[in-house]
């Protein structure tokens, strides 16, 4: 009988009882404790009516709560939608509204959210709250798994039933709920475990948000599927995670760009023992020079990845030891997806030419949620067609030039953001820099630079930059415009909101 993800618990509940899963700031819940936690907490929805295929919606931090929520759906069939909790009240309301959601759980720092939630979405049936003083009309998240058996629910699963439905991050347009089934989630495990080759041993912080899918599938499923254990931390401070680091001996930790950057930046790095590192990841976003260069100089591998929400989310992953020769590349795809780079007519291009990429494998999402024309767009003969803009070398290695609506024409020529981007990223006073295109009578388009300077008191002109620039850079790819900013526009994940600096212009 095939159990879906939710049977990793079960199986490390008997193999390794006293393995300890998950560590939430002074606690340490063993594999066994976790799979009965998640049992009773699955039995609960039952008797409030949660049945196979139904949405639950959880407005959490990283907690324990937030991955019991998670395996509790998948192992009775519903649908887990984490929320971005930093989303704005109408956000957050047309999520919950698409979602068709009868349940709500959420941690009580987002009790205002939730109090202006109920005045307006009165269809939930229930809201769940995780904390110590829940409102006297909803129910306690605790009091659910207290009063709760912990038997295995019995229910049957295929690795076609989706589990988890996260919504895209929606820089243009609404949010579209990405359906990721079990065997997205499986097949991703077993990808990132094929490339990095940990085991029941490692450790890995989990600090980037659960609700989006680096946080959740990058390293956190990867290694509960494993049996290894994770430390969760419900909010980015570079103190605390450096403290977790040496305190728990952490093997691995995924994070963004701009949260390495914040790391490095913090100058307390070196105050503290990070030996335990086995490897260390940076996705979500091209990885500045400065970071690779970081972790060359101390001899820690740092891998590149490259993945989307609708790709579970691996699909690429630059190795340890190409690392140097093949800087700039997001490596290579793993053994289980397929991956082709076509043009406008859908025929693949040659090495060295820039395509979109697609990507193909038991990894790829299912669709969107009501959205049939949307994933007819989006997945064509089995292909998930990214919007991305790459290019591969003749080795199989992928570089990722932009993302395809993201690409600057200027006078016929074609100019992709992230190459001007890396260039000035090597400029000692950028902290920051992002590239977007700015229309121009004569050339249609030129490209234009948001900067953030490490000392914002500078006032640099754009004819030094314009200097930087040159030989570097063709002329016509040199940005023709400058602001200084005290720092980007970004969403939840870390990404730079490029569409909020083009309304800028």
């Amino acid at each position: 009988m095939n159990k879906g993800i939710g049977s990793w618990l079960t199986y490390h509940s008997e193999q390794r009882p006293e393995q300890a899963a998950l560590i939430y700031k002074d606690k340490t819940i063993t594999y066994k404790e976790l799979n009965i936690r998640v049992n009773k907490l699955a039995n609960s929805f039952l008797k409030l009516g949660v049945r196979f295929g139904d949405r639950v919606n959880a407005l959490l931090f990283n907690s324990n709560e937030c991955m019991e929520t998670m395996y509790a759906c998948a192992k009775i069939g519903a649908i887990f939608v984490p929320i971005n909790f930093r989303l704005s009240i109408d956000e957050i309301e047309y999520i919950v509204r698409d979602s068709g959601a009868g349940h709500l759980i959420y941690d009580e720092r987002m009790t205002q959210a939730v109090n202006a939630l109920r005045e307006r979405i009165k269809d939930l049936n229930y809201f769940i709250h995780v904390g110590h003083s829940p409102d006297l009309v909803d129910l306690s998240y605790e009091n659910l798994i207290d009063q709760s058996l912990g038997n295995e629910p019995e229910f049957e699963m295929s690795e076609n039933d989706v589990h988890m439905m996260m919504y895209t991050s929606g820089t243009t347009g609404k949010p579209k709920g990405a359906m990721l089934t079990h065997g997205n989630t499986q097949w991703n495990a077993i990808n990132a475990i094929q490339f990095l080759a940990f085991n029941e041993d490692d450790i890995t912080l989990t600090v980037a948000p659960l609700f989006h899918i680096g946080g959740m599938n990058i390293l956190t499923t990867p290694v509960l599927y494993k049996g290894g254990t994770v430390v969760l931390q419900d909010h980015f401070q570079p103190d605390k995670v450096l403290h977790a680091i040496q305190a728990y001996k952490v093997t691995s930790l995924f994070l963004v760009p701009a949260m390495w950057m914040a790391l490095l930046h913090s100058n307390l790095i070196n105050d503290y023992d990070v030996s335990s590192f086995r490897f260390c990841i940076s996705g979500g976003a091209p990885c500045p020079l400065t970071v690779i260069e970081f972790f060359q100089q101390r001899q820690v591998p740092l891998y590149e990845g490259f993945g989307l929400t609708e790709t579970a989310p691996f699909v690429s992953l630059l190795d340890a030891k190409n690392a140097y020769r093949k800087m700039g590349s997001v490596g290579k795809n793993p053994i289980h997806t397929e991956v082709k780079i076509v043009n406008d007519l859908g025929s693949r291009v040659e090495h060295g030419e820039v395509g979109e990429l697609l990507v193909k494998g038991p990894n790829v999402f299912a669709g969107y949620w009501n959205k049939p024309l949307e994933t007819k767009k989006a997945i064509k003969d089995g292909w998930f067609y990214t919007g991305d803009l790459a290019r591969m070398d003749d080795e199989g290695f992928i570089y990722i030039v932009d993302r395809k609506k993201d690409m600057i024409i200027s006078g016929g020529e074609n100019i992709y953001p992230a190459e001007v981007e890396q260039v000035l990223y090597k400029h000692p006073d950028i902290k920051e820099v992002a590239v977007v295109g700015a229309v121009d009578e004569t050339w249609g388009e030129v490209p234009r630079a948001y900067i953030v300077l490490h000392d914002t008191d500078k006032n640099l002109t754009i004819e030094h930059f314009t200097t930087f620039c040159n030989g570097k850079l063709a002329n016509y790819k040199i940005p023709k415009h400058i602001e200084l900013l005290s720092n980007l526009p970004r969403n939840a994940t870390g990404k730079v909101l490029k569409t909020q600096l083009r309304s800028m212009l």
